[in-house]
């Protein structure tokens, strides 16, 4: 099988970046990793050509124990409540935390800074929510029931840093 079109755009995306990827074989579909502030994240972008749209998707290796499961998917979900693009999932046959960001383009090649931007996104959105997952893993058992979903989802300590704008690139508009 061929590269399509779209996926070759996605490829040629990842590239200017920088990043390294592998192409799923018969598939349209690359994979790649990143180390991200909190976590290590597998990222797999797929191409759905029928429909001109790509699926960006990144996963981090979460568990649970009984208890805390209902509180990690309470995190999850109330995550998903703040959300403008992409969502949340738990795949709980595979211990993932799973962000998952998808766009329709207009054209059969994919523009290249929407893509980045939907890496930056899926990215950025799962190393923000590891830590607070990690929160629940390390409560004590005793405290479990004293942990407030919303409060923990307000805690900004646990935020990745920003980078900060050097003065030097100028910003388009």
């Amino acid at each position: 099988m061929s590269t399509s079109r779209q996926l070759h755009s996605v490829i040629d995306a990842f590239g200017k970046q920088g990043w390294h990827c592998d192409q799923v074989e018969g598939r349209d579909v690359i994979t790649t990793a990143f180390e991200a502030h909190h976590t290590h994240i597998h990222l797999h972008a797929q191409a759905f050509t029928n429909l001109n749209a790509l699926s960006i998707v990144a996963e981090s290796p979460m568990s649970f124990d009984e208890e805390r499961e209902r509180y990690a998917l309470e995190l999850i979900m109330r995550s998903n409540k703040q959300l403008t693009l992409g969502n949340f999932e738990y795949d709980l046959d595979r211990s993932l935390i799973v962000f998952r960001i998808t766009n329709v383009f207009e054209k059969e090649v994919y523009d290249a800074d929407i893509i980045s931007s939907m890496v930056h996104c899926a990215i950025a959105e799962l190393d923000r929510i590891v830590p607070l997952a990690g929160v629940i893993n390390r409560t004590a058992d005793d405290l479990l029931e004293d942990i407030s979903i919303p409060l923990l989802l307000e805690r900004e300590d646990l935020l990745p840093p920003v980078p900060e704008y050097d003065g030097e690139e100028e910003e388009e508009l």
